[in-house]
């Protein structure tokens, strides 16, 4: 195959890049348009209690998506929409950045127009862009970090390694699994040519500048006692156990069965090739992290962010080959393959664009994920993204339909107890609407925030089992059930109880409530 690249100009308009701008503000606008349909993402409720007390750190997560949180809502407001500004952008941004990695590896305009195309279907990618999470900018920081060591390999500059490790310390601030990724990076270069840059000290000031990142983080932990490694290691229990060949199924089916033709080859034919020789280490890096997270039992989007340079050598070596064959009838033919493709899948996995109940009865004979869960928590009749913004005011309003059959005396000293971080957020957020009194959890970071002034005298319950409660307390009358048709399996039928005469001080009997998972 002729690899050498013929380089055709377009007006700037039309350039390569340029569509993948457009390509990218189709991504955000559809993003916006579509925020509002189903209400607020689980995390995103956790968010919002975090931003609203922003810190060093969390259990489970570093302080840049609270940051994030908090600024989006204090610049654009409360809404769905409003939060989902921010990640919109960095999901759009990570399209943009597939395409400029194509035009570096030598791709022309179609090269780059498909790579940005496969990094906008893409669920694993895509999804991240219709709620607010650490991973909308943790595959941004992946990204441009990806960028800036392909620039490394390209132009033998070692002093971008101080520009990797600002990307890298970002990262941090996001999610710690660039953690990984950087390791990855320190073993493909070991294992290629390129490891010629560990002899000089651009790579390790690179990396002394991402720590300087952590320390914040770390120095959090130390002063509460390391929670996040309790937290990792009560994680196995999330994830339901895989095989390495259902891990594969898993990047298959979430990076569109439609890109199967990209990705691969990049790999393959290209950053693992004599042809892409320079660029091998970034072959490597997909290598190794594919290995780590297969045999750790991950969660499969945890190897997401390292698909953008695929997608770009993938590219790449699709235009040559057309090229080469002088199959030109194939671009338009695959583009609007990847184009048909997406617009049927989305709506079905990710964004949130068809009424609930149409949608189950589409998703609900596959089990709403068609076995592609990133927890063990069991299906509901639509997809985990969309199950997870089901029923949380309502579950506020249940509840609110116990506190105010309570007496005066019984209201006035009472406080909501909740089972998970999702529960304690939306009480948090929807409660002062209706009158709620505080609201405290043993999950994650709400463990750390404690009781907040709750005496325990009277307490209403919600999602928390009866046998942890009746270790704590006397009376425990169950009150009424949280119901939800298309929630998550374990956001339905939950007891609410509410709870008198405890047997203990609340404060003493806390540490009984901690859950770091």
């Amino acid at each position: 195959m002729d690899w050498s690249a013929k380089p055709v100009s377009y007006p700037t308009l039309l350039s390569g890049p340029a569509i993948a701008v457009y390509l990218a503000c189709v991504k955000f606008v559809v993003h916006m348009l579509t925020a509002g349909n189903y209400g607020f993402y689980r995390d995103e409720l956790y968010f919002l209690s975090a931003g609203e007390r922003l810190d060093l750190g969390y259990v489970d997560f570093p302080p840049l998506v609270a940051i994030v949180t908090a600024v989006a809502r204090g610049l654009l407001g409360e809404s769905p929409a409003a939060l989902h500004f921010f990640p919109a952008l960095a999901s759009a941004a990570v399209v943009v950045l597939t395409a400029l990695m194509a035009r570096e590896l030598g791709g022309g305009r179609f090269a780059q127009i498909l790579a940005a195309l496969a990094s906008l279907i893409a669920p694993n990618i895509l999804v991240f862009g219709t709620w607010m999470s650490m991973d909308a900018f943790d595959q941004l920081f992946w990204a441009l970090a990806t960028y800036v060591l392909l620039m490394i390999l390209k132009q033998d500059q070692p002093r971008l390694w101080l520009h990797f490790g600002l990307v890298a310390g970002l990262g941090l601030l996001a999610k710690v699994t660039m953690l990984f990724f950087g390791f990855a990076v320190f073993v493909a270069l070991l294992l290629t040519p390129a490891r010629k840059h560990l002899f000089t000290k651009w790579p390790w000031l690179g990396g002394a500048v991402a720590l300087v990142f952590l320390l914040p983080y770390v120095f959090w932990q130390m002063v509460h006692g390391w929670p996040t490694l309790e937290f990792w290691a009560n994680y196995e229990g999330k994830v339901a156990p895989d095989s390495i060949a259902k891990f594969l199924f898993e990047q298959v089916a979430t990076m569109h069965p439609a890109t199967l033709l990209i990705w691969p080859a990049g790999l393959y034919y290209y950053l693992l090739s004599k042809g892409g020789k320079p660029y091998q280490t970034l072959g490597w890096i997909y290598l190794i992290l594919f290995a780590v997270f297969a045999i750790q039992n991950a969660k499969f989007y945890f190897l997401a962010p390292t698909y953008p340079i695929l997608f770009a050598a993938g590219a790449l070596v699709i235009e040559r080959f057309i090229r080469w064959r002088q199959w030109n009838w194939l671009k338009p033919a695959y583009v609007s393959l990847l184009v048909i493709s997406g617009m049927i899948v989305a709506p079905l996995a990710v964004v949130p664009v068809l009424p609930v109940d149409a949608l189950a009865k589409i998703t609900a004979p596959v089990e709403g994920n068609a076995g592609i869960d990133s927890e063990a928590l069991g299906s509901s009749q639509v997809p985990q993204p969309f199950a997870y913004r089901q029923g949380w005011e309502d579950m506020v309003k249940t509840v609110t339909g116990v506190y105010r059959d309570l007496t005066p005396a019984e209201q006035a000293r009472s406080c909501i107890l909740a089972g998970n971080f999702g529960q304690a957020g939306a009480l948090d957020f929807f409660g002062p609407k209706y009158f709620l009194p505080r609201v405290i959890s043993g999950h994650n970071n709400y463990y750390i925030w404690g009781t907040r002034g709750c005496s325990g005298q009277v307490i209403i319950s919600v999602g928390v089992p009866r046998e942890r409660l009746e270790a704590v307390f006397n009376d425990i009358e169950h009150a009424d059930t949280v119901t939800c048709e298309y929630c998550m399996p374990n956001e339905k039928n939950l007891p609410i109880y509410v709870l008198r005469d405890p047997k203990v001080p609340l404060e003493e009997a806390w540490p009984k409530f901690k859950r770091f998972s």
